[in-house]
């Protein structure tokens, strides 16, 4: 008797579980550890930067792994999610044992890792789930996937922020929460977790071998660049630049909201008018609507928040659209498609360690320091390293995409 496959609305969970745990951390962690531990910009910059190198190893042996454990893949996913949940209020909830640089770092090793195992295993699952569906099952499957890790991120991106107004420690708030969420992601994924046939394992050199996959892994790399500047210096900005103490969560919600909401709109638009021009169309739009950012000042509030709105949207596109025409591209090359996330995986994260890397010692060059009056000179640095810089990224993404041939096909 065939198992029974989870909802896709354990999808959707499952995937918040994960985006709470990859892009909030290097929007809320720094900033954290700053406030609370005095840890130089640089420091934190490097340590993040750093993980991310070890990711080049790590991440093709978790893609080894989650293949060679896929009998087992019920109870390795267990393990990985009580791995990732132990990091994230190690983290955040327990005051340092040993110096707080080095504990900065054994938690995010745990949370990287298990974050990374986890990322693959459900790429992977989602590959043979969305070939069950039927023609449109790639889609299908991304528009749940994605909306709930849009979700995911709102709430993370925001609770810490939110709780801070009737919590005395919200981030141990938020760590208790994050607990409950593995928990629940868990149980409403076990039905899917190694229910395909088994399949032989795809090489790395299998992906990269062929030409479709590699410029796929390229666009998503350089495509996720921008986000990755603008949620490493957004807090900063909002209290640096606009001066707008207060307003970082809804800032938050509406940016991240947009793009979850916006997501199902842009899986109908590249269902009918295809995947390419539809995205490019979603990459144009955030060009377009971010580049205003470079004129705000103090009290820009109402102005930024339009520009959130938009640039959300436009993220929707991003998130919803490049992923399917991966996942359905993985689906005609690679029966065990746990190598490629490996990579898929890896290229996400490294966005968000390089601009750590790069941008937070530059701002600590020019004078910036958190929660202090800064001289012009470090929030004229802080308004180019946010506004112009992404902008410049996802132009250069847009001009690789433009001139790179995607197999006709529309990601369904």
């Amino acid at each position: 008797m065939a198992k029974r496959s989870a909802p896709l609305a354990g999808y959707a969970v499952f995937a918040a579980m994960l985006s709470s745990a990859g892009l909030p951390i290097y929007i809320h962690a720094p900033k954290f550890y700053v406030d609370e531990y005095g840890l130089g910009l640089a420091a934190l910059g490097g340590i993040l930067f750093g993980l991310r190198l070890f990711d080049v190893v790590q991440d093709p042996a978790l893609g080894w792994l989650a293949r060679t454990t896929r009998a087992y893949r019920r109870g390795m996913v267990a393990g990985a999610v009580t791995i990732l949940a132990a990091s994230m209020y190690g983290l955040f909830a327990i005051a340092p044992p040993i110096a707080p640089v080095w504990w900065f770092a054994l938690t995010l090793i745990g949370l990287f890792s298990s974050f990374s195992f986890l990322t693959i295993c459900f790429y992977a699952e989602g590959v043979q789930t969305a070939e069950r569906l039927g023609t449109d099952g790639h889609l299908r499957l991304a528009t749940w996937r994605e909306t709930g890790g849009l979700l995911g991120v709102c709430l993370a991106s925001v609770a810490p922020i939110a709780l801070a107004s009737f919590l005395p420690n919200p981030f141990t708030g938020f760590a208790i929460g994050f607990v409950g969420l593995c928990a629940l992601a868990y149980v409403l994924m076990r039905p899917d977790w190694g229910q395909g046939a088994a399949t032989p394992p795809t090489a790395f050199g299998t992906i990269l071998r062929d030409q479709t996959a590699r410029r796929l892994l390229g666009i998503a790399l350089i495509n996720a660049a921008p986000v990755a500047v603008t949620s490493t210096l957004f807090l900063f900005y909002v209290e640096g630049v606009l001066q707008a103490l207060g307003w970082e969560g809804p800032l938050l919600l509406l940016f991240f909201l947009a793009a979850a909401l916006s997501a199902p709109f842009w899986t109908r638009a590249a269902t009918r008018f295809g995947a390419k021009p539809v995205l490019l169309f979603g990459m144009a739009l955030s060009i377009l609507a971010f580049a205003f950012t470079l004129a705000l000042g103090a009290g820009d509030v109402v102005a930024f928040a339009l520009i959130c709105l938009a640039s959300g949207m436009a993220l929707g596109a991003d998130l919803t659209i490049l992923p399917a025409i991966f996942s359905h591209h993985l689906s005609k090359i690679a029966p065990e498609a746990g190598a490629a996330f490996g990579l898929w995986s890896f290229a996400t994260k490294f966005t968000l360690a390089f601009a750590a890397v790069t941008l937070l010692p530059l701002l600590e060059a020019a004078g910036f320091e958190a929660g202090a009056a800064n001289p012009e000179a470090a929030l004229s640095r802080l308004v180019l390293l946010y506004a112009a810089v992404p902008c410049a990224l996802k132009l250069l993404a847009i001009t690789i995409l433009s001139i790179t041939p995607l197999p006709q096909e529309r990601a369904r």
